[in-house]
């Protein structure tokens, strides 16, 4: 993703060093989930996605000034950044909205069913066919989905069926903002500016969002600040730049494969952090989409010359 990838040191493979990071980062990213909900017993979540947006957006800029990665040469990247700003901010509304009224159990494996929405529309918009390996991984996590859903309509509350469909559509729009960087020039910028891009739209879909929104701060506390700060400094500003650092320098398709710790740590994060009930349909839930985001991130296996 990182213009500046071709003048690192690069590896041909993910090390023991890049894979106890990846693990990290993933725990982070289950965390953030936690952090988010914490956060909603002071802020609503429409700031919450607001003060984060900005807040971690400063952060990237000063990191860009104190390296001196350039940021507003023309690049022919305007209008696509825009479009997938726009997109992240409807997603992380979204995401935050619909977190306030369902589990991070489910908001988690909801929003990371991202991977596959990616390579339906991939299959339709980037000439990127499915093959039946990948075909497979969509069936488990359609599975995967049932499953999750069934459980809420089992519990019998419409308002975590809401939650449950923010969060769906959480993922879908992930999706579409990933699908719009590859079919642009933005696959090719740096990827502080796309960030940059990403966080300025959630900032502006926010502001335009919060006349419809409840009173901005709810009661302030110690807890839902932190949680706050949390999120715009460390998830934001440090984890993402580190993701970043990471795909400039190790092959994606490893990195990717780490992706399914992702949905895992925010299951266990929401259990033992907020003491969520884990039910055995969250547990098949989180099996299916997992072994799904295996078998997609799979590398296909390279044929030996005859």
């Amino acid at each position: 993703m990182s213009g500046a990838a071709g003048t690192l040191d690069r590896r041909d493979a993910v090390d023991i060093t890049a894979a106890a990071i990846m693990v990290g980062l993933t725990l982070s990213w289950g965390l953030n989930y936690v952090a988010a909900k914490l956060s909603y017993a002071g802020y609503d979540p429409v700031f919450v996605s607001i003060a984060r947006a900005i807040l971690g957006g400063l952060c990237v800029f000063g990191w860009c000034r104190l390296r001196g990665i350039k940021l507003f040469e023309a690049d022919g990247t305007l209008i696509a950044g825009i479009v997938a700003g726009l997109l992240f901010g409807a997603e992380f509304l979204f995401l935050y909205i619909g977190l306030e009224y369902t589990t991070v159990a489910r908001n988690t494996l909801l929003v990371n069913t991202m991977p596959f929405w990616v390579l339906v529309g991939g299959h339709f918009l980037l000439g990127e066919r499915i093959n039946a390996r990948k075909l497979g991984g969509l069936v488990l996590a359609f599975c995967g989905l049932v499953a999750v859903f069934s459980d809420g309509l089992t519990a019998g509350r419409e308002v975590t069926l809401t939650g449950d469909l923010l969060s769906l559509g959480a993922g879908i729009l992930w999706a579409l903002t990933s699908i719009v960087i590859k079919r642009s020039k933005l696959a090719h910028t740096r990827a502080e500016k796309l960030l940059l891009y990403q966080l300025a739209g959630a900032a502006v879909v926010g502001v335009l969002a919060m006349p419809f929104a409840g009173p901005p701060i709810r009661e302030v506390a110690a807890l839902p600040t932190l949680a706050l700060l949390f999120q715009s400094f460390y998830i934001v500003a440090f984890t993402y730049v580190l993701w970043f650092w990471l795909l400039t320098r190790y092959p994606a398709a490893g990195l990717s494969s780490f992706a399914f710790l992702s949905p895992v740590f925010g299951v266990l994060c929401g259990a033992v952090l907020l003491g969520e009930p884990l039910t055995i349909r969250i547990f098949l839930a989180l099996g299916l989409i997992a072994a799904g985001l295996i078998i997609v991130n799979r590398p296909a296996r390279k044929q030996l010359p005859a």
